[in-house]
This record gives C-alpha cells, structure tokens and sequence, in this order.
C-alpha cells in the first residue's frame, strides 16, 4: 500500500468510526494495566496490558481473540473497573472512568456490567435465584422491594428461565441455565455496556448456540454494546462485528470480522487463524506452527511483541538466504540467554561457578548441542556463535546478548512498530513489514497459510 493510499484508508476510518458506522461508545488510549510482585522494594511488574487503543462504537460486538495469558481477560475488567488501570485513560461517552470514585464510580457501574466465563463459580449457592439477580438492584436501591421482585421475574422469563425459578438455587440448574441466570443478572440495572468474558465456553455446543442467540436477541431488544472476549474463533466469526486480535498485552491486528478472517495482515493473526480445523479434506492450506513460547509478561521483548515467534520476523540484509530452521535457533539462543541473565543465582551457586563446578543452569556446551547439533551451520554463522559461547562460558550473558543482536538482530527487536491502515475499511495492522522498504514479496506469510 502506497504512502498516500495509507493516508487515504486513515481519513476514511475516522470518518467511518464516527459515522457510517456509528459513534465511539468507549475509546481506549494507550491503557496499561500492570502487576507487581508485592515486594517490599517493588520489582519488575507483569504487563498484563500493554499500551492499548482502540474504540468500541455503540450498539456494536466487538470481539477480543488471543491466546491464553494474553491479557484478554484483564483488558475486559479493566474497561469496567474491575481492576485499576496503571495508565492511560478509557473514555465514556468523554468521561475518564479510570478517574472514577465514590459515586460517580458507583454510578458508572450501572451503565457497565460483565458476564463470567464460568456458570459454576460466578453464582453464590447459598443464595436463592432471585437473591441473586435481585442483589444489584438491593444495592443500587432501585424502586422498591415489590418493584424488584417483580423485575426480577420479568428478567427470567426474557432469558428463558420461568418465574417459579426465583425461589431455586443455583445447584438445582443446568450449564446452560446457570449461565442465563448469570445474564439476567448482568440486565439487572439496564447496562449499555456489557463485557462478555468467554461466556459460552463452559458450555456444551448446543448450549452454546442457545446463549449466543439469546445475546444477540438481548443486543438487539435492550440496544446493548458488546465486548466479546473468547478463543473459539468460530463463535467470533458468527456474533462478532469487529475483531481485535491480543498478543502479549497488545493488539496486534484490528478490523472487520470477515475481513480480518479472510485476508488476515498481521503475522500473528495468520497463524492464529490457520490453527482453525479445515472441514474440506482435500484442502491445501498449512497450518502456520509457532516455535517456543510466549514471552514472560513480566520481561516482554523490547521492539515487536511477537519478534521472538514470528515467522516474518525482518532479517539482516546478509542473512536472507539463511536456512529457516537455523534462523528459529539462533532466535531460541537469544531467549535462553535472557533468561539466564535474569535467573537469580544464590551464593552457594556463584561459588560453584567460581570453582569450576556444575550449578543449576545447563553449560553453554549443551545447550549449544541440543539446538545447533543437528544442523548445518555455515561457517560466517559459527564464527559469531563461537564468540557468543566464549561469553556465555564466562557468565557474560549481556555481552553475549550484544553481540547476537549486533550480528542477527534487525528493527523487530529494536523498535516498537506502528499501527497502519492496511484495508479502505480501516483494518490496522501492527506490524513493521507494513512500512516502506520492507513490504516486499516475501514481507508476508504465503497465501497458502491461510
């Protein structure tokens, strides 16, 4: 995409966000949500939400995928203060809600409510039905107690329940019913926002196409705004109006539903999406396989989120040509050094380290074995790798790390990428291959990937 057709999609999502498809309900700006550890004197914190922006347009479902521990979850209690944000600011209707207190908080929770992944634990069984859809209006002192109980039989029979369940308890119900207990209590008060955290995937699957339409009948009769945070894709391809995809803290990739699922541009969403089981048999299509782990949260890399799995990962100039699989291996040597550099090492074992003796850690010989062994180094590689290991040995891990991102590092690790308008529907994709000099024919994954 040429620079000036980037501009172009850039003024029409704004246009488009404000209008055609309805105004910004919630906007999110650069919100962080970190924990730490609880020591006396602080520590490195988990960045369970990393700097994220994004809208959600009244009336809409937006739809939030990721893999598990991406901060899916924490994102979603964030937006309705359930957890405190460390920065940044989430805007309702122009109202900071982060800087919310007292009664004014206490108000905002009226208008913003959140359904549980699980049925089974989000309702108290010593509690009776209607205790237990009753409670926010108790506590919002809403009419009177005869208007409350009659409310709350109004609101079980529009879930599917029937009004002589109010007098039941929770462990008399099935998944299913549980979970649209869970709903009309979340009707309660008359929300405009709701976040739906996984609400269906505790449930069996004809269960689960029940409650998904009766949520779209819910959005549909009470003008409801949706957050829909879950892992089924396939649910998200079906309830959703937009999709974000979180990796590590971040979004990674924001857009319509079917487009993103038909012509993903992010790395990561690509292999997200090839992991859906193909029904066609004779189908083609690979599946994109991600080598190591998700970064620690508490340590994320510095440029890139996704730099230390991604396939497209930008190399050296002088390195194109090298063989892929040794390209995954010098990537892992990078994280085993991190790691070894941030592992604590007692005294008893810094002496044994002194002495020349065997600690905890593996010896750089073996772990030079176990990932470079079997393959064919060229010998510029193993040069630089030599070099590497001298400093390992030597328990300079720092200096070892310098040197590996000297020699095979490039702007993923670096540099923190932009979002870029990559489709005329204001699809955003954050990823450097989209900028210019590095969108060539091998800057994205092949079609048949996907």
């Amino acid at each position: 995409m040429s620079k000036e057709l980037s501009q172009e999609a850039s003024a029409l999502e704004t246009e488009t966000s404000t209008d055609a498809d309805g105004e910004a309900m919630i906007e999110v700006n650069g919100l962080k949500t970190y924990y730490d550890d609880g020591g006396l004197f602080g520590g490195t914190p988990v960045k369970a939400v990393d700097g994220v922006t994004f809208d959600i347009r009244r009336g809409e479902t937006l739809g939030l995928v990721g893999e598990s521990g991406c901060g899916k979850t924490t994102l979603g209690r964030t937006l309705i203060q359930l957890e405190d944000a460390t920065d940044g600011e989430v805007l309702f209707d122009g109202t900071d809600i982060t800087q919310l207190s007292g009664d004014d908080l206490h108000e905002w929770r009226r208008n913003a409510q959140m359904v549980f992944q699980d049925p089974e634990s989000s309702l108290n069984d010593r509690m009776t039905i209607g205790e237990i859809v009753r409670e926010p209006l108790d506590v919002h002192e809403w009419g009177t107690p005869r208007t409350r109980r009659e409310r709350v039989k109004e609101l079980l029979d529009t879930v599917g329940l029937q009004r002589e369940h109010y007098y039941r308890y929770p462990h008399q119900f099935s998944g299913g019913q549980r979970q649209r207990i869970g709903i009309a209590r979340t009707l309660a008060l008359e929300p405009d926002f709701v976040v739906l955290d996984e609400p269906v995937s505790a449930l069996d699957v004809s269960v689960q196409a029940e409650i998904i339409n009766l949520l779209e009948d819910l959005q549909e009769e009470f003008g409801l705004t949706y957050l829909f945070i879950a892992h089924d894709l396939s649910v998200v391809r079906h309830i959703c109006d937009r999709v974000a995809v979180m990796y590590l803290g971040n979004i990674m990739e924001l857009g319509p539903t079917e487009e993103l699922f038909t012509d993903p541009s992010n790395p990561y969403t690509q292999a997200l999406l090839s992991a859906i089981p193909e029904p066609d048999p004779t189908s083609t299509r690979e599946r994109i396989t991600l080598h190591g782990t998700p970064p620690n949260p508490r340590y994320p890399p510095s440029g890139c989120p996704f730099s230390t799995r991604c396939p497209a990962r930008i190399r050296p100039e002088e390195y194109r040509d090298l063989d892929d699989e040794l390209w995954v291996r010098i990537n892992t040597l990078r994280e085993v050094l991190s790691e070894r550099k941030r592992a604590e090492r007692s005294i008893r074992e810094r002496i044994r380290e002194k002495v020349g003796k065997d600690t905890r850690f593996a010896t750089i010989e073996e772990t030079y074995d176990e990932l470079f062994g079997d393959q064919d180094v060229p010998s510029r590689v193993e040069s630089v790798l030599t070099e590497i290991a001298e400093h390992a040995r030597a328990n300079d891990e720092s200096a070892a790390i310098a040197l590996l991102d000297e020699e095979f590092g490039s702007i993923c690790e670096s540099e923190s990428p932009a979002y870029h308008t990559v489709s005329r529907n204001g699809k955003q994709s954050y990823c450097h291959r989209h900028e210019d000099g590095y969108r060539t024919s091998e800057a994205v994954l092949d079609h048949r990937h996907r």
